[in-house]
């Protein structure tokens, strides 16, 4: 019976706890284990972020290029005439497309202006909808470091004077640029178009192509670019063979 005991307490007193560099090597794989979960984690929810805010970017830029697709289908000239000093006060409001090439920091930030039958009463307060004069401008965006916002003014009485460039509501934010080239008739290309001047007196451009470069919140250091080109059915050309 003493010998039964004594071996039970010798087995009891030899047993051994883990040493300092199993305890070691045990923590460091835990970390190990840890760190590669953390890692897949954050890489998913990063991607999922970054999908995000890509499928927002593409869903933004679409929304622009046909806002603006549609009221460059509708823009209007008035026909040319002989404008007398008593027939002034009854002619219709001048009308005239003029885009004007402008950098702002190295960047293309174009600015156009042109009459339109694309108006849109979201005030609710015009009895109609019908022309308008339509204007897409920049400004900076005093929320985010280096960001514009393109705006687009729509003015029903714009044959009452008025500042362009002013009012208006939000196309998009987050612009890095937005490049407008204007095509002849002849298929030349301008970096500006103005129906005042001689050059292009009393006419519309044939065609118009849209860039569009957004910033990348995801990349700061990229940015992503949409074109398109719209045909302006109302080009003086055309206009003349149909009036």
């Amino acid at each position: 019976m003493n010998a039964i005991k004594a071996e039970k307490l010798k087995r009891i007193t030899t047993r051994k706890g883990f040493t300092l560099l199993e305890v070691l090597i045990a923590m460091f794989i835990f970390a190990v284990v840890i760190s590669t979960l953390y890692t897949a984690y954050t890489g998913t929810f990063r991607n999922i972020e970054e999908t995000e805010s890509q499928a927002d970017l593409y869903q933004m830029a679409r929304i622009v290029l046909e806002r603006m697709t549609e009221d460059l289908e509708s823009v209007y000239i008035s026909p040319r005439r002989e404008e007398t000093e008593e027939e002034e006060e009854v002619l219709d409001p001048p009308t005239r497309f003029i885009g004007t090439r402008t950098e702002i920091e190295g960047r293309r930030l174009d600015t156009l202006r042109f009459a339109s039958k694309a108006h849109i009463d979201l005030d609710q307060v015009e009895p109609y909808a019908g022309m308008a004069e339509i204007v897409y401008y920049v400004r900076e965006n005093s929320e985010e470091e280096g960001g514009f916002t393109l705006y687009r003014s729509d003015r029903a009485n714009f044959g009452q004077g008025g500042e362009a460039g002013t009012g208006g509501w939000i196309l998009c934010d987050r612009l890095h640029a937005i490049t407008f080239i204007y095509y002849d008739e002849e298929g030349g290309a301008h970096e500006g178009w103005d129906s005042t001047d001689d050059l292009f007196k009393d006419k519309l451009p044939s065609g118009v192509s849209i860039l569009l470069e957004l910033a990348n919140r995801t990349n700061p250091e990229s940015t992503v670019k949409f074109m398109t080109g719209v045909t302006l059915p109302m080009s003086r050309g055309e206009y003349e063979q149909v009036s």
